[in-house]
């Protein structure tokens, strides 16, 4: 059976450019997976606020984090690549993340060099650690990766533009290190323009990835198309799926407020437009109720006859 690392190794390695849509849960996830991507991002930020309520500061931990993964990857049928946030700790700790990662079957995460607490990359505020400390987390995630995992991708991210006194020249100096410490991929947060973008595509020597914020972070829109011709290989859309439910979600509920009936009605007729089935099918009922047939004694069968619900 292939892993989920090898296969989106086997897609990163295609002369195509790899999109993913960012996801925060198993439900936003599986809605994903049903439009069909190659594979799948979860975003921190948006697993902050909508698993424990708080913006994405430090405040979620580890075991959070991973609980999410793991029911995001369940759900999937393509590789997730998940945020693991600054690895928790430091170097020691990051082998006990890695390790919990891949235990929770996702295709790959990515480790940020920033301190802890950290905070979201576009927001001000960020710090980092020092260098030498940051290449030594990365070192610490390869060597498990490679006895772990070997297949499992590791990604790197350096969040050194977006602090105080940050540079670009500083920011790539440290993706090449991560990827000679043993990363698959270097991630640069925080380019604030084209000129720069075009210049981490030039100056890291390896793939890399564009996180694409756009108007909550200072990184610009920019097309696919020119994100691969600078040497882009992955871009990821964290929180597409985070901004989508919160503007549907009020923009249903305001109008719930005035008239609930006609509003449920709207939200029903919605739904329906959308090729998923009905909530029910969608959700996995039909699985469960093969599961009941091939499992169970058949005189459990005797519960559907007469009784109401929809006909799965």
């Amino acid at each position: 059976m292939t892993t989920t690392g090898a296969a989106l190794r086997e897609r990163l390695e295609s002369d195509e450019i790899l999109a993913c849509p960012g996801v925060h849960d198993p439900l936003t996830a599986a809605v994903a997976d049903s439009v069909g991507f190659d594979a799948i991002y979860m975003t921190g930020y948006g697993t902050s606020l909508s698993k424990i309520g708080y913006p994405d500061a430090g405040f979620i931990t580890m075991p959070e984090m991973i609980d999410n993964a793991a029911n995001i990857q369940e759900r999937i049928d393509v590789p997730l690549i998940a945020d693991a946030d600054n690895g928790y700790g430091n170097a020691t700790n990051v082998v006990r993340t890695v390790r919990e990662y891949i235990k929770a079957g996702v295709g790959a995460i990515h480790i940020e060099d920033q301190t802890f607490p950290k905070r979201c990359g576009h927001t001000k505020g960020r710090q980092v650690i020092p260098r030498e400390e940051a290449v030594g987390k990365i070192e610490a995630a390869a060597a498990v990766r490679d006895e772990r995992a070997p297949e499992f991708v590791l990604i790197a991210r350096t969040d050194a533009r977006g602090t105080g006194d940050g540079s670009l020249e500083e920011a790539i100096g440290r993706a090449n290190d991560f990827l000679d410490a043993g990363a698959d991929v270097a991630f640069v947060e925080g380019p604030t323009d084209d000129a720069e973008l075009e210049r981490v595509g030039r100056e890291v020597d390896g793939p890399i990835v564009y996180n694409f914020v756009g108007d909550m972070g200072s990184s610009p829109y920019v097309e696919l198309s020119s994100l691969e011709a600078w040497g882009f290989d992955l871009v990821v859309f964290p929180i597409a799926s985070t901004l989508s439910t919160i503007a549907n979600v009020h923009a249903d509920l305001a109008t719930f407020a005035d008239d609930p009936v006609a509003a449920m009605r709207d939200i029903d007729d919605g739904f329906n437009e959308r090729p998923v089935g009905s909530l029910h099918e969608f959700s996995g009922f039909p699985e469960v109720v093969e599961w009941e047939r091939q499992f169970l004694p058949d005189a459990e069968q005797d519960k559907y006859e007469g009784s109401l619900g929809d006909d799965l």
